[in-house]
Order: C-alpha cells, then structure tokens, then sequence
C-alpha cells in the first residue's frame, strides 16, 4: 500500500531548477535512503513532501491519518528550554486533550441530563485514548528515552543553548521518537552523533517496523539500515531497489550502457551526415541521401547526463613550524564547571592526531581552549612558534547574507574576481552556487565554501572540527585524499571510523580524560 504519492513535481529557486517532473512513493513498510551530491535538492524534497514548502508543481499526497515525524538538520530550539522540556512537548496533542477533559469536568454540573451523559461518553473517550498513548507514564517515557541517548548523563534540566551539536541531535531525534510518527522522515541524523548512537540509531532502524526515508552521506550507515535507494541527480529521482552497494553497481552498468548507447547513435550519425554529404548533389544517389536525411531528422537523439563538478582539495602548507605546536600545562576545560581532568598533553610537528569520545564530553572545547577562542577552567595551553593555523568550526554562523564571491573576497581581498570564481568551482560549487547568498545553499556547500577560505590560506596546523558533516561522497573521498597528502600537522575531531582511520597516525580518546560519565 502506497503512503505517499509525488507526482510530476517541478520546482526550483529562481533560475536554479531543483526537480524537473520529479515521481516518487513510499510504500509500507520500506526503508528507504534519499541519496545525491550536496545541492541536488535532498533538504528541499523533504520540505515538500513535509508541506513545508510548496512546489512550483506536482501533487503530494499522503494516505489519510499518517502522522510523519520530521527530523530537520536545520531545527531551531529556544532558548530558555530543557532537554525535558523539549521531549515532553512530544506529547503536545495529549496535554491539549488533558486541557479538553478537564474543561468537560468543569461544565459537568450544570449540564442537563441528557448533556451530561454526551460529556460523560466524550470523557471515556479522551481518557482510554490517553491511557492507550501513555499519557500517565510520559515521565518515565521521557526518562528511558533520555537514558537510551545519553541524555540522563548530561541532565535532563539542561537549557538547550548549552549542548553541543551531537547532544541537539539527540535530543530531537528523542522527542521524534517518542512521538511514535507512522513514518519517520530523518535528515542526515548521523551529523554530530558519536559512534556509540550511530550504532544505537541503527539497531532502532533496522527494528522500525514502519516505513522510513534518511539522507545520509555515510554509507556503512546506509547500507545497515535500507532497502531501497532513491538517488536524485540532475533533476531527477530514481528508485533503485537494494542497498547503496548495490545501488553503486546497477548505476555504473546503466552508466556504462548510456555511455556505449551514446557513442553507437553519434558514429552512427557521423556516418549517415557524411553519406548525405557526398551524394546529396548527385542525380543517381540523391534519393538515397534524403532517405538517410529523413532518418536523420526523425532520430531521437540521445544525450549524455552533465558530469557532476567534482571536487579538488590541495592544502597549501606555510614554512615549518618549531617542535612542538601545543603544550597544556594541567588544562581544565568548562565552562560553569569542569569538563576534563587536568590535562598534560603535547603535540609535535608532523603528527596527525584523531579526537574521538561520546558527544558533550568537550572535544570542542578542547580546540578552542588550545587555540585560546575560551578561557581553560584551569590551568594553561601554550602554542608554538612559527605556527599557521587553519581552523575549520563544526558549523557556519547561520542567516549569513554574503554571496559565496562575497565571503572569499572578505577573506582574500588581493584576489580578482576571475580567482575567487576558479577557487570556488575547485571546491565543486557551480555558477549558479557560487552567485548565492550563503543562508541558501546546503549544509555541504556551506562546508565547501569553508574549505575553500582553508585550502586558500598557507598552513602549518589544522584543526578540523568534524569537517566531513554535510559533505556528500566525493567531497569526502577528496578531503580524505587531500589530508593524507598534507604536509603539515593534523588534529581533527570526527565520528566516521572510516574517514580518521585512514588520516590520522594517532587517535586519542577523550573519554579517558573527561570528567563526565560515558
């Protein structure tokens, strides 16, 4: 049975079309993996179907009494809200049913009989229909969903401007879950989340027995939790029934076959041109020739899909550095309170060193206590001599109005403009990216921008705080290329095993530094 039903869907922002006759359905029970390079429009189509944006075109429908749960990347919490706040609120419609018997309970006596036996029949209702979503046990729903994510740990109490990103994503993914959606609608969920909830997030989807579409650029991930692949390119979505593995093999054989398809039909029209060439002039050929002519005109003409603008990442590296780049001198990180036992740690020239630990234990913290953006809890971190620092944040400052041009030109003003256009589409941003203002492109084309402004500038040290976030394949496969080939020194935090294991020489866990329980 179908759930949801896209047809003809056209849309696009400007001159920039998005999908072009776009169909698509979900049916019961798949588990499916919306799949494309950043700024194929992945994002926009879950706004659609989620009616949060309206199409130029195209019907969405959704079989009736679906309720889909919506994880966004780009949600916003308000300030002032717990963590238990925000997980309560997923039992918003129960509180208001509460309100309703509550107001029935307070008319009851001056009702008549025959009202008072309707309010009587209207309150059994909305009390089995409270007990049936445990309304009566939300409190403890909250909490076992809280100790399954790692949020008891951090405390249930905590203002939501104070966690980290991974801990955001927990908690809205949380309170997605105990709203228990019909469908389950989740944008690139494994974006901050530490290798510990990835693992837990994929043993919940690969349990869910209702049907599910995920964005996701991390493809271990992917392949342990879907069926069926949607990939969107060059305006159009197709289905591809398996796993990415094997969504990668059937689209390089259709690839290869279009491609073969192709160069048959050009040669083929070379030779039928040069044949009408040669004997169109010609009393005794030339009926031959408008035969070959009529064919020619009637061809249906195959064409070759765009290639996608694939990235280039190629680090400039400054003078060297002195020995050793940072030294912490019994470092406490925090805030209001510690984050870290002290900490006595040194980094040398040439080391590439991987950070990994659970979300909220203060591995970003850590980066900016050594670069000085915060001041340590306690104790100090001593830089280096001759050192030249690239830092890459976990995110870009958000409602930022610059053009891409703009924002490199702010960083390089000695560039001209046919420089800053060259550096951009070497990052894989098209024109029509480039020319945008920077609140309108994807997570990823945002990095992109990001690492442009990095690769441009001559470095000695780079610490990157989960640079592979948003990024789709290629650009990840490319900054993995282009770390391992950098000269200088590397401190990079990241959660994808598969991308630091292949960069860094050396990993070490926070976990066993932190003063928080993992």
């Amino acid at each position: 049975m179908s759930i949801l039903n896209v047809e003809h869907l056209t849309h696009g922002f400007g001159e920039r079309a998005i999908f072009n006759d776009v169909s698509f359905r979900l049916l019961k029970g798949e588990h499916i993996g919306l799949i494309g390079a950043n700024g194929e429009g992945k994002s926009t189509f879950m706004n659609i179907v989620t009616k949060r944006l309206t199409p130029d075109e195209g019907k969405v429908e959704w079989s009736k009494n679906v309720q889909a749960g919506y994880l966004d990347q780009h949600a916003v919490l308000e300030p002032g809200m717990t963590i238990r706040n925000v997980l309560r609120s997923a039992f918003e419609h129960l509180f208001e049913m509460e309100m309703q018997m509550n107001d029935i309970c307070d008319k009851m006596g001056e009702a008549d009989p025959e009202e008072l036996e309707k309010m009587m029949e209207e309150l059994g209702t909305i009390q089995d229909m409270l007990t049936v979503h445990d309304f009566y046990i939300i409190d403890s729903k909250v909490e076992e969903i809280g100790r399954a994510l790692g949020l008891d740990e951090v405390g249930l109490d905590k203002d939501v401007t104070e966690l980290s990103g991974g801990q955001r994503t927990k908690v809205l993914l949380g309170k997605l879950l105990l709203e228990k959606p019909d469908i389950l609608l989740l944008d690139e969920p494994t974006n901050y989340l530490d290798e510990q909830h990835i693992e837990w997030l994929k043993r919940y989807l690969n349990e869910y027995e209702n049907a599910f579409i995920v964005i996701s650029h991390d493809i271990p991930f992917l392949n342990s939790v879907v069926n069926i692949i949607y990939h969107m390119e060059n305006q159009h979505l197709d289905r591809y029934v398996g796993d990415y593995d094997k969504f990668m093999e059937v689209y390089e054989v259709k690839k290869s076959q279009a491609e073969a398809a192709y160069k048959r039909q050009q040669q083929e029209i070379r030779d039928l041109e040069d044949f009408v060439a040669r004997n169109k002039a010609r009393v005794s050929t030339r009926n031959m020739a408008m035969s070959r002519q009529k064919k020619l005109d009637k061809m249906d003409k195959l064409s070759l899909a765009p290639e996608r603008v694939k990235p280039e990442f190629h680090f400039k590296t400054a003078r060297t550095p002195g020995k050793y780049l940072f030294e912490t001198k019994d470092l406490v990180i925090g805030y209001e309170e510690p984050l870290s036992k002290p900490l006595n740690i040194k980094m040398e020239r040439g080391q590439k060193i991987a950070l990994v630990g659970a979300n909220g234990i203060g591995k970003t913290t850590l980066l900016k206590s050594i670069l000085g953006i915060i001041k340590p809890y306690e104790g100090f971190a001593q830089l280096g001599e001759f050192l030249h620092i690239g830092y890459f944040e976990q995110e870009m400052a958000p409602g930022n109005t610059s053009t891409c041009i703009e924002e490199l030109w702010k960083e390089f003003p000695g560039f001209n403009q046919y420089e800053v256009r060259s550096a951009l589409a070497k990052c894989g941003l098209t024109t029509k990216h480039i020319e945008s203002q920077i609140r309108v492109l994807s997570g990823g084309e945002q990095a992109k921008v990001r690492l442009c402004k990095l690769i441009n500038r001559e470095t000695n040290f780079l610490l990157l705080d989960e640079p592979t976030n948003h990024l789709d394949v290629d650009a990840k496969e490319e900054l993995k290329r282009a770390l391992q080939e950098y000269k200088g020194s590397i401190l990079l935090i990241c959660h994808e095993p598969e991308f630091y294991q292949d960069v860094a020489d050396e990993v070490w866990d926070c976990g066993e530094w932190t003063t928080k329980i993992c």
